[in-house]
């Protein structure tokens, strides 16, 4: 029932090459956009849409979105999460406007009708009319009109969304290595520390694309090699899994390159400059923060969570989509309910590591509006992804684009392109 009754049609037909080459279109086309919102985002496929730490009372909602629908996540008085589609059953309007805030009921401001926190129609005014005149006839039913409830499961402190009711447990569709990085960072209660919040005037996938290539880290992130949080020249990798092979995770663990340095300043050029030093050093002085020894671990699910440690810093990112050439990024940072005092004051200090402004990650934003801005007229182009070779498979390298193989791969098969 979330389909409409004529999906949009585009006339797009792959290059010969296959997944190794990605026309520019899809980065532009509004058919393309629109087909999918209904078989990614209000597909089969599980959307991360908050961190059960966000909502943690009775009565707690947040808004967000599921790809560009607006969505509810609330807790009712038994301790469980529900999404609800942010659309009033009666005419359509936005029922909670507030990003948060706690309530016994969920009223819509045009003609109050109101909602509990598993959005069921409890409330109508005038439903019997007054004075003997107005009112809803009698068979009315508000059973019959509650919000529209999403399929919901709460894996690893996140909750998960869905459009369709028949999806595998989360921990099925993360596949079983995607699950354990997720149970790596999600070990034990956790508290949230802060937001960012980053609109960027490019197509989400160009986002996708940046998450799954670790091969561009070496080279943008000028912080990153030249303080040595992640080199390519480090004991690193990239695996993929789950979701048709769409899910992918990057790790690296700093201090592992001795001897290797040499020719990684050769072949890094730009990105590694020796004569640079930090006036204030201790943003870099964290703990080592799993028995791992990985220092970065990034893990991406498909289509809209990115779940990353950075030294000590954690977060998840939620991409929402707004059109085309326009998506929101969403940075909730985090720690662990028993961290220490000083634990904790480092988390918060090396956020300014990450985020739409921060040390390392500010590039990213941006190269993705470059990207945007330079492919305008040139649809039928397409961007080459072969670094590492052509294939899909794991590799213990970050030189590699093999995540974009495997995320194109999957996206065409969904996609029907």
């Amino acid at each position: 029932m979330n389909a409409p009754s004529t999906l949009p049609v585009t006339d797009l037909v792959w290059p010969a090459e296959g997944f190794t080459r990605v026309p520019y279109r899809v980065y532009q086309d509004p058919a393309i956009y629109a087909l999918e919102q209904e078989r990614i985002f209000r597909g089969r496929t599980w959307n991360f849409v908050a961190l059960t730490a966000e909502l943690p009372n009775a009565g707690d909602y947040k808004t967000t979105h599921v790809g560009d629908t607006p969505v509810i996540v609330s807790r009712d008085r038994d301790g469980q999460f529900h999404v609800l589609v942010n659309r009033c059953a009666h005419r359509g309007a936005l029922v909670c406007r507030d990003l948060r805030g706690n309530a016994d009921t969920l009223t819509c401001v045009y003609h109050q009708w109101a909602y509990d926190a598993k959005g069921d129609l409890i409330g109508v005014p005038f439903r019997k009319g007054l004075g003997g005149k107005g009112g809803y006839p009698a068979d009315f039913d508000m059973k019959q009109h509650g919000l529209h409830k999403l399929n919901v499961e709460v894996f690893g402190e996140c909750i998960f969304a869905s459009f369709a009711a028949d999806m595998p447990s989360v921990e099925e569709y993360f596949g079983p290595r995607m699950a354990d990085y997720h149970r790596r960072m999600f070990n034990r209660p956790v508290e949230v520390l802060g937001y960012h919040r980053q609109f960027v005037h490019s197509n989400w996938k160009l986002y996708a694309d940046n998450t799954h290539d670790p091969y561009h880290a070496s080279l943008l992130h000028l912080f990153h090699a030249t303080f040595g949080l992640y080199r390519a020249s480090q004991i690193c990798g990239t695996e993929m899994g789950g979701y048709e092979g769409m899910h992918n995770c990057i790790h690296a663990r700093s201090g592992t390159d001795e001897g290797r340095l040499d020719s990684y300043k050769q072949e890094g050029g730009r990105s590694y400059q020796e004569n640079y030093s930090l006036a204030d050093p201790s943003v870099l002085k964290g703990w080592l923060e799993y028995a791992d020894g990985d220092t970065l671990c990034i893990h991406v699910i498909f289509p809209n969570l990115v779940a990353q440690q950075i030294a000590n810093t954690l977060a998840t990112r939620q991409i929402v989509t707004h059109g085309p050439q326009q998506f929101e990024l969403i940075w909730t940072y985090f720690g662990y309910v028993d961290d220490t005092p000083a634990q904790r004051a480092m988390r918060i200090k090396q956020i300014n590591l990450i985020g739409p402004a921060g040390l390392i990650s500010m590039e990213d934003g941006d190269v993705c509006e470059l990207v945007q801005n330079a492919i305008v007229r040139d649809g039928d182009a397409c961007s080459i992804v072969e670094m590492g070779g052509r294939d899909i498979a794991d590799i213990d390298s970050t030189l590699t684009e093999v995540g974009m193989r495997g995320f194109w791969r999957g996206y065409r098969a969904i996609m029907g392109l």
